[in-house]
């Protein structure tokens, strides 16, 4: 990054409120990134959600059944 060179206190505050604003702007994203990564590691998203389970339950319970007949 290049030298900034500031000619006035009132330059180095500014800059000063740029950088405290664009901090706090990455500490917002960092705790959304870090909200959807736990979001995404809940045991219903792992498995595809509500739907994906009764699926995986309805389709298994189908199979038992199935192989029941033919056993």
């Amino acid at each position: 990054m290049a030298k900034q060179v500031f000619t006035s206190f009132d330059e180095i505050d500014q800059r000063l409120a740029i950088l405290k604003l664009q901090r706090e702007i990455d500490k917002e994203q960092l705790r959304l990134h870090v909200n959807r990564t736990k979001a995404n590691f809940y045991p219903t998203n792992l498995l595809g959600g509500v739907s994906g389970i009764a699926q995986k339950l309805i389709i298994s319970f189908v199979a038992k059944k199935i192989l029941k007949r033919f056993s």
